[in-house]
């Protein structure tokens, strides 16, 4: 969300950095701000951590990196090292082919972090951090990154379970209170056909219902290798566990959900729907649905038909349709039509912008000129809670209640984060996880 910026707009760099460590009615350590080096003395280098270091964490270090700021790469952290020295040799060749950002690169040994706390190294060191790791790790690593004053840049989906949205709805609210900003990689809010749809949706009427579509073939499987702990297996292969991915309905078909929430102007009610592994059974294929469908319903009654697959050999499709008393619109499309099929507007493909690449323009661009803009994180997490909503519903094959379910505690994290501990959730004697099975599992 983009909020009004105008009455920061005066303010210098410098005054809004300071500002942004504030508490109401209180000030923050001073010496966290002296590690951060806050643009202290005559440097206007904003210092950027990396708190995640996979493809995602390092394309999302690469955009920030190639913004018009005076950016500067300072310090990088993941759970495993082998990620980081990658992630830092991808950056590097990256610098190699665009010089530009070759002087933006300074991540010494002695600010590369690994293990399940290098993100609390991490974070003190910059003024704006990017989270990047496995969801489920999302609500503690905000928490931290919002508590030392940070501005933000994280990756969707922001929790797996209630408990973690409860967390990052409590730290989006002090986010706000000490003027932070924060981004969501919801990257359609930030991307120019689905931004220019959104303001002319008002030519279909009210929205009456909606489909959304995120179906492919699915993703890596990482097989266990000998000497790995059943922490290190999961982690390794974090996609295929809910208390790390929480189920493709949430790690992906969460930017489907987010945009009918987004145009709607709200968050379902209640959801039900049906759901299985039909394909993707294997012993590597952890706990999760490889199939999601789920109806969703909002306060003024409408319906949002959502589906989501993993299943190789199916109908591809990545998408959304929103249907009003007045015509549709199409967001692959990019159109907008009413309901005899006239065209009412199409999006200019020609002007289509990198989404991923505008979500870290406009962030750095805020902080630079000391503005207050960006206040995505609450969203964020109601869309993400949509979106556990329906795994919710999947699994238990029951109506669940939005209110019920947020409102419910329920917690899915490790109580202990080290190689050597237990999961919550391990292989039983025939090597195969315990898997949902709707009419037998319940929630609430």
């Amino acid at each position: 969300m983009i909020h009004d910026a105008s009455k920061d707009a005066g303010k210098s760099r410098r005054e809004f950095v300071k500002n942004s460590g504030l508490l109401a009615g209180g000030l923050m350590a001073a010496p966290l701000l002296s590690q951060a080096n806050f643009f202290s003395g005559s440097s206007d280098v904003i210092k950027v951590a990396l708190v995640g270091c996979g493809g995602r964490g390092t394309g999302a270090a690469i955009q920030a990196l190639l913004t018009k700021q005076n950016v500067k790469l300072v310090a990088m952290a993941d759970a495993f090292r082998d990620n980081l020295d990658n992630s830092l040799k991808a950056i590097m060749g990256e610098a190699e082919e665009n010089p530009t950002i070759k002087a933006k690169i300074d991540v010494p040994e002695e600010r590369r972090f690994s293990g399940f706390d290098g993100y609390q190294k991490a974070i003190p060191l910059a003024d704006v951090v990017i989270l990047a790791t496995p969801p489920g790790f999302r609500p503690i690593h905000f928490e931290e990154a919002v508590k030392q004053g940070k501005h933000i840049f994280m990756e969707k989906p922001v929790a797996v379970d209630p408990a973690g949205v409860q967390k990052v709805l409590a730290a989006a609210a002090i986010a706000k209170q000490k003027k932070l900003n924060v981004v969501v990689g919801l990257q359609r809010h930030y991307q120019n056909s689905y931004r220019e749809l959104f303001k002319r949706k008002d030519l279909i009427g009210e929205i009456t219902s909606a489909q959304a579509w995120w179906n492919n073939d699915g993703v890596w499987v990482r097989e266990r290798k000998p000497g790995q702990t059943e922490m290190e297996y999961q982690m390794r292969n974090w996609y295929y566990f809910n208390w790390l991915c929480g189920d493709h309905i949430t790690e992906q078909h969460i930017h489907n959900i987010d945009v009918i929430n987004w145009f709607k102007g709200g968050y379902p009610v209640k959801a039900q729907g049906m759901g299985g592994r039909q394909v993707r059974n294997g012993k590597d294929h952890g706990e999760i649905f490889d199939h999601h469908f789920v109806e969703f319903t909002y306060a003024d009654g409408s319906i949002l038909n959502s589906q989501c697959r993993h299943i190789p050999g199916t109908m591809a499709r990545v998408d959304e349709l929103l249907i009003g008393t007045k015509g549709r619109i199409a967001t692959g499309a990019g159109s907008i039509t009413d309901n005899k099929g006239k065209q009412l507007y199409k999006f200019d493909s020609n002007t289509e912008n990198n989404p991923y690449q505008t979500e870290h323009d406009e962030l750095f661009e805020a902080i630079a000129k000391g503005q207050y803009k960006f206040a995505d994180a609450e969203n964020g997490a109601k869309s993400s809670m949509t979106s556990v909503l329906g795994r919710m519903a999947t699994y238990s094959g029951q109506v669940i209640e939005w209110d019920k379910a947020i409102n419910s505690g329920l917690d899915i994290m490790p109580k202990e984060f080290s190689w050597t501990a237990a999961p919550p959730i391990v292989p039983g004697a025939d090597g195969f996880y315990p898997i949902a099975v709707p009419g037998k599992t319940k929630y609430i």
